[in-house]
Formats: C-alpha cells, sequence, structure tokens
C-alpha cells in the first residue's frame, strides 16, 4: 500500500481522481460523438449521396462545447491550463510559491465560472434550441460544473503545495 502524500487529505485525492477518471471517460465520448455530425456535414458538401441535414451543426457546437470545458477540467488537473513557462527550473519551494500564485489566479476564475456561470444557466433554463429543440441548460451548465471542478482540482494543487513550503521550512 503506498503511503499517502503530505498536503491534500486522502478523500479529496480520492474524490479527484474518480472525477477526473469520468471526466476523460466523458471528454472521450464527447470527442468520439462530435466526429459523427461533423462527418455528415463534410460528406453532404461533397456528396449527393447524403442529404445536408440541419441538426449536425447544432449537435457538433454542443458536443465541441463540452470538449473544451472538459478538456480545461482535467488541463486545471494536470496544472497544464493557465500554465506559462516563464521561470527557469526552481526550487521545490520555488514550484510551490509560483503554484500558490497561479492558483491563486486560477481560483477567482473558477469562482467566476461558478458564479456567473450559474446565472447564465439560469438565464437559459426555460429556452430551448432553435434545430434540435434540446433544453438550453444542457449546454450552459458547462460553465459552473467548470468552475466548481476547478475548485476542487486546484485545491488538491494548493494544499500540496503549501505542505512543500511547510515541509522545507
Amino acid at each position: 500500500m503506498p503511503l499517502p502524500r503530505p498536503g491534500a487529505p486522502a478523500a479529496l485525492r480520492a474524490v479527484n481522481r474518480a472525477l477526473a477518471g469520468t471526466i476523460t471517460l466523458l471528454l472521450m465520448l464527447s470527442v468520439g460523438v462530435l466526429v459523427f455530425p461533423v462527418s455528415l456535414q463534410v460528406f453532404s458538401r461533397y456528396t449527393a449521396l447524403i442529404p445536408a441535414y440541419i441538426w449536425t451543426e447544432e449537435m457538433a457546437r454542443f458536443c465541441l462545447v463540452y470538449a473544451v470545458m472538459l478538456g480545461a477540467m482535467l488541463a486545471v488537473r494536470e496544472g497544464t491550463h493557465f500554465s506559462v513557462d516563464v521561470f527557469p527550473k526552481l526550487s521545490p519551494r520555488g514550484e510551490a510559491k509560483v503554484e500558490l500564485l497561479s492558483g491563486t489566479f486560477i481560483l477567482v476564475f473558477a469562482l467566476v465560472f461558478l458564479w456567473w456561470g450559474w446565472e447564465f444557466t439560469e438565464f437559459a433554463w426555460w429556452r430551448i434550441s432553435e434545430l434540435a429543440e434540446l433544453p438550453l441548460w444542457i449546454i450552459h451548465i458547462a460553465w459552473p460544473v467548470a468552475g466548481l471542478v476547478w475548485i476542487l482540482f486546484e485545491a488538491e494543487r494548493m494544499l500540496d503545495a503549501l505542505a512543500v513550503l511547510r515541509s522545507d521550512a
């Protein structure tokens, strides 16, 4: 049995691990489904074999939004989203300080997505899409969910960074 890492509580790690696994599967599904309507659109433009379907554009848009949002969630978990390599290789303490600073900004963005994303979702709650007549909250809910997931993933990263700073003190 592996030793627990200092920093984030084991329960948070377990929740985040399960959540990341689920998001990975949903991302693969979203991209896989995205291929279908886009392929139909392309083939219908260049051949007379397939009729031009209108619903494919809307389905492709929905899948693309979900693919982007799910990918952004995983990128925050892996520390690759909002990341720019400005500094040379830093010490573990330096890396932890940079993680805490960048994590603060990520949390601000996450709170913006959560707060105004919920408002965005409420705006769409009783509206439907034009072509497929799907409820629009299905697409809009991706923003507050992304904000919430970013908070969970970044909490783990920041608690780990705090543990590094405490251990080297």
